[in-house]
């Protein structure tokens, strides 16, 4: 029991110190690249860099963040359940306060005369920030409240809703300045951004499935168990040639623990058959859980079968 509570403190911990780290880039690379070149982005940072251009008051990006976020967290509190407010909230203070002290600092594009190479910049910054934010189970607040409120009682899903509010937002940006190359340089960091994000969440979750033939399959399987913490599965078969039984492992893990599970193979049978193929997507225990709305009618039908339970591949 010590040792569950340990890991899960540790997990939680973990999640909260990459949560400050990934809001912390994407501000910064907001901060110093993107708002000196007087874009507007979309969400409600877009809509703080408004009031900011506005009024001229630095600190009002994230003084409008959290006045936003604030009634928007209150609106979902009672829409769509406190489980999302409270996972919401930590992220919402962090971007809070790095908004308000990291944009006085720079008041001058970080490249002079590098207008598009200052924006790339800044979309890299803050895609990988929120690709670190969301693999880590946080959430900034703004169009995501928007868009968890919308899908919770319309069949928009929350990409599109996401999408057709930030679209509003950076278009907005040409009542203005009256300029269509703002407005450009908004959308580009807007795909270019979600292009990243997609990137890190994706590299994440990237998979790869062994399989290893060895004579010391035993000490193989052991060794992954006890080492990369992976689970081994053991097929028989025969090799055609030799007529011989042969004993294979079959291995599932994260594509980052690979390296490990080739030094372990090494270290014990470096004369082992292997191959490696990457997976497209692993559910199940020690990776995602599968996510979807389920259908009603179909659930119901299962439930309702009395006919004898069948095992499925």
């Amino acid at each position: 029991m010590i040792n569950i509570t340990k890991t899960a403190l540790w997990l939680n911990t973990k999640d909260y110190l990459m949560i400050i780290l990934g809001t912390f880039m994407f501000c910064f690379g907001f901060s110093a690249f993107v708002l000196p070149e007087n874009v507007v982005i979309g969400g409600v940072t877009g809509i703080g860099s408004i009031v900011y251009f506005l009024t001229g008051i630095s600190w009002s990006i994230g003084a409008a963040q959290f006045v936003i976020n604030g009634v928007l967290l209150i609106i979902a509190w009672k829409l769509v359940g406190s489980h999302f407010v409270y996972r919401t909230i930590f992220g919402v203070i962090c971007v809070t306060v790095f908004m308000t002290f990291l944009p006085p600092m720079f008041t001058e594009p970080f490249m002079p005369d590098q207008a598009l190479l200052n924006i790339a910049i800044g979309s890299i910054f803050c895609g990988i920030g929120m690709g670190f934010i969301f693999t880590h189970n946080g959430s900034t607040g703004g169009t995501d409240i928007v868009a968890a409120i919308v899908s919770k009682h319309t069949n928009v899903t929350i990409g599109r809703t996401m999408l057709y509010v930030d679209f509003v937002i950076i278009s907005s940006s040409y009542l203005i300045f009256h300029k269509v190359q703002t407005v450009v340089y908004g959308f580009f960091f807007l795909f270019l951004t979600t292009y990243v994000i997609d990137m890190i969440i994706n590299t994440n979750r990237q998979a790869v499935q062994f399989t290893i033939i060895s004579t010391r399959w035993r000490r193989i399987a052991t060794a992954i168990n006890n080492h990369a913490r992976r689970g081994c599965t053991v097929m028989t078969g025969m090799g055609w040639f030799t007529k011989h039984e042969v004993k294979m492992l079959f291995v599932v893990c994260r594509k980052i623990e690979s390296i490990t599970i080739f030094r372990i193979i090494k270290a014990i049978d470096p004369n082992a058959f292997i191959t490696q193929a990457n997976v497209n997507g692993v559910y199940g225990q020690g990776f995602d859980q599968i996510k979807l709305k389920m259908d009603e009618n179909l659930s119901r039908e299962l439930e309702e079968e009395d006919g004898p339970e069948v095992m499925l591949p």
